[in-house]
């Protein structure tokens, strides 16, 4: 995923916050935005060109789902975080930028590489189980190192391990089991064991490329039409019905409109594929991608997607046991489906293929919430309020006004049915005002029987009476049928 630029590395981590010094090339984080272009592209994509019509009926999907889950799992995994005695401060699948490893040593973590604890069944039943309904794996992170059977370069989980295993295959053919949506993650810019990839400045590395290591230098054309061009291809073409997504990251100002145009070429040719905003060179994409935060409104008009961590790292990071809990997590996919976008929440598996014990527990508990109250989120658009999720504070002198949630309730829609998501129990009913619809009836959801609560309506003003206890710790769900 981001990363961080050397000169504030010491201060950002102390603040708990990540930045980037051209973050538009790189991470959709708070505050920025995806840079993309009004003016016509070398080639037109598939956004460029179908109606409105077309573009939701290929999103339709994707808008059901409103729950997805990110894996980070590469060969960064086997240092786990820490390499000759020194402990990365940065995000796991950062450490050979971070500690700025020698190309010829990082390729040697894949002479232990050996994930025999993997099992595709178990990660998609995993996914399942908490109510998620589609995958989004790294195929090839900015390590260079491709988890999956590459014909077109050897660094690859195949040819260069002990596992001898495609572990996209396997997930591919599970997820169809499932009923699993597949998608895979592709750095297509920044990569930093192929000749001419892409890298980001840290330090003392190479201020126009990047590069630390002789060995990283070459053409970055050269390395698109030899590598990332011919594995995305394979991607696309190798797992049947697989994928039904490719998430592009960090573009860097490499991906010009024209180098991106020869990937849009290629993508062109999958009209039911969804792909997001971090292609570069101008293209849109699908979704918006906020990273490790949820907007204030969302983003009206477009489709997008939070990706967020349940610790604090992306890949597998031995030390990193700053699990958020499952309040937390849970109370993030309302606030994420209230404002109308999707929760794409992030798991780790270490070097054996295992998935973190803490990671699996949340989920677990997320999916039994989910198992009782998934109507109001499956599908369900956004708020018809908007206030309940808090307000901007005044701002001081230039600064830019910060964003205050408030943690009461939250409010999911369907055709006939309002849903309010209660975190703090009322005393004695719940209250709100400007209610567009006519209500005519009100129970809990997690009610198997769908008691009536008794409520007044008067010129949009409603008052539910509720029970004395909330039905649930984190989220009890209110149901407000309407016409």
């Amino acid at each position: 995923m981001r990363m961080i630029p050397m000169n504030s590395f010491v201060l950002r981590l102390a603040l708990g916050a990540c930045v980037l010094s051209s973050v538009s090339a790189y991470g959709q984080l708070e505050g920025h935005a995806i840079e993309s272009s009004a003016t016509p592209h070398p080639v037109p994509a598939i956004q460029d060109k179908e109606t409105p019509a077309q573009h939701d009926a290929r999103m339709a999907w994707w808008r059901e789902a409103r729950f997805g889950m990110f894996i980070h799992w590469g060969l960064y995994a086997v240092p786990a975080g820490e390499w000759h005695g020194q402990r990365t401060t940065h995000i796991g699948e950062w450490i050979m930028n971070d500690l700025s490893i020698p190309v010829a040593d990082y390729k040697q973590f894949a002479t232990n590489f050996n994930p025999t604890g993997f099992s595709a069944h178990d990660i998609v039943a995993l996914a399942k189980d908490a109510g998620m309904k589609y995958i989004v794996i790294t195929s090839k992170h900015h390590d260079g190192f491709a988890m999956f059977d590459s014909k077109t370069d050897p660094f690859n989980i195949v040819a260069a391990t002990p596992f001898k295993k495609d572990p996209l295959r396997e997930l591919a053919e599970e997820c169809h089991k499932a009923g699993i949506r597949l998608g895979f993650y592709y750095s297509q810019a920044q990569d930093w064991t192929a000749p001419g990839g892409a890298a980001a400045v840290r330090g003392t590395h190479n201020k126009e490329t990047g590069h630390w290591d002789p060995a990283q230098d070459g053409s970055f054309d050269d390395y698109l039409k030899t590598k990332a061009i011919p594995q995305i291809k394979e991607l696309l073409s190798n797992y049947k019905t697989a994928p039904d997504i490719i998430w592009f990251d960090t573009p860097t100002s490499r991906m010009t409109p024209e180098r991106a145009a020869e990937v849009v070429k290629v993508l062109n040719q999958y009209p039911k594929l969804i792909w997001n905003n971090r292609l570069g060179g101008g293209y849109k994409g699908d979704t918006e991608t906020p990273e490790q935060y949820i907007p204030a409104q969302g983003y009206p008009g477009r489709d997008w997607e939070s990706c967020m961590t349940i610790n604090d790292t992306w890949g597998y990071k031995s030390f990193d046991t700053n699990f958020k809990s499952t309040e937390t997590l849970l109370r993030n996919l309302i606030d994420i489906t209230s404002k109308g976008g999707n929760y794409l929440l992030n798991i780790g598996p270490d070097a054996q293929g295992k998935v973190p014990e803490p990671e699996v527990e949340r989920l677990h508990a997320m999916g039994k919430w989910l198992a009782v109250n998934g109507e109001a989120v499956y599908g369900a658009k956004a708020t018809l309020f908007g206030a309940e999720a808090g307000s901007f504070a005044p701002a001081e002198g230039n600064a830019k006004p910060k964003f205050v949630p408030a943690w009461e309730w939250r409010s999911t829609t369907k055709a006939n049915r309002i849903y309010i998501h209660l975190f703090a129990w009322p005393k004695g009913s719940f209250h709100v005002e400007k209610v567009p619809r006519t209500i005519t009836k009100a129970y809990l959801l997690a009610d198997s029987s769908h008691k009536a609560l008794k409520f007044t309506q008067r010129d949009g003003v409603l008052d539910v009476s509720l029970p004395e206890k909330a039905l649930d710790p984190i989220a009890t769900v209110l149901v407000l049928e309407s016409k």
